[in-house]
């Protein structure tokens, strides 16, 4: 079985209000790319995939009109995917939702968000002390975790999360104190949400449950200044003690001398491209036991990416992450 979680830039872009896809010469949400320069090439990513399931971080829109599931679906039908069912949680006010592409004829999926005194449902608000100031914080996700009850053809049963956490950029800032102030609360913020997702994670793996986290959590040990104030990043805090994923582990040790990635991103002062690891899939130790094997498909450092040309331009024309694959030995 195969599993993957890929953050597909501004997929919203390709779609009318209406959730017809749009595959013309104007531009598309991705810099110097067309619409049907970027919507051919994820359908080429996505059908070299082959998946079993596809968590799509940063899904079309769901609103007024719009249906984050109905454009997915259509997506799948002209691209002549075999993962040709979609299923999405709680809509965003970001255009950006979280949404699950699945084969039918190999998972049966369903929707199941939860709440706990613990852990209340990710459209709640989560009360914590973020600054140390003896008062509770009331804190939100701007675009809540997608919780899914899973179950393969053979019986076997997975709980799946799909989440993107992000740490907004410090808008409004116009001094140096002004960014790190902003920056610090919220750093805080996303680590709140982090420890919120942590809490939800701990209460499936102590149900005995097989838990599986995918998406983009924009955050990895040393990525930023920031992270040497509080201790820990987010990816550590989700990931605690509960859960496993070679990427993030490597970000662990010390002096690693090659450092994974999963996103490249152009800097505009500079006029380099740099990279960074946020994207992942993190299970439950009981799945350890089935093989699992991580892929990042980055046509840098993946060779085999690289040698296939047309693979390679459509992972830098389709988005600025790259997939993360999970291969189970389920049925």
């Amino acid at each position: 079985m195969r599993l993957v979680t890929y953050n597909i830039e501004w997929f919203a872009h390709l779609f009318d209000d209406a959730d017809n896809l749009m595959l013309d010469d104007q531009s598309s949400g991705r810099y110097g790319v067309d619409r049907y320069t970027q919507g051919r090439a994820i359908a080429h990513v996505l059908q070299r995939l082959d998946a079993d399931a596809v968590m799509v971080v940063e899904a079309p829109n769901t609103g007024r009109k719009q249906r984050c599931t109905r454009a997915l679906e259509r997506f799948a039908a002209e691209a002549g995917l075999r993962t040709d069912t979609a299923v999405s949680g709680f809509a965003t006010d970001t255009h950006q939702e979280i949404a699950l592409l699945y084969d039918p004829a190999v998972l049966d999926v369903e929707a199941d968000p939860q709440a706990s005194k613990r852990a209340p449902r990710f459209d709640d608000s989560f009360l914590i002390d973020l600054d140390v100031d003896d008062r509770m914080d009331r804190v939100r996700f701007s675009k809540p975790p997608l919780e899914l009850q899973v179950r393969t053809k053979g019986g076997m049963a997975l709980r799946l999360i799909g989440a993107h956490l992000k740490s907004k950029a410090p808008h409004g800032a116009e001094t140096a104190e002004e960014v790190a102030r902003i920056s610090i609360a919220n750093r805080r913020k996303q680590l709140a949400q982090a420890i919120w997702l942590h809490r939800r994670i701990k209460e499936h793996v102590e149900a005995g449950e097989n838990v599986i986290v995918m998406g983009d959590l924009n955050d990895g040990p040393g990525l930023d200044e920031y992270e040497r104030l509080f201790g820990k990043s987010s990816v550590e805090i989700v990931m605690g003690a509960e859960l496993t994923d070679p990427h993030a582990q490597s970000l662990l040790k010390p002096r690693e001398p090659v450092l994974p990635s999963t996103s490249r991103f152009y800097n505009p002062e500079t006029k380099r491209y740099f990279r960074a690891l946020l994207d992942y899939i993190m299970i439950s130790h009981g799945l350890e036991a089935y093989g699992p094997h991580w892929r990042i498909w980055h046509p840098f450092e993946d060779a085999e990416c690289y040698d296939d040309i047309p693979l390679r331009e459509a992972l830098l024309a389709a988005s600025d992450h790259f997939p993360v694959s999970l291969d189970l030995e389920l049925t």
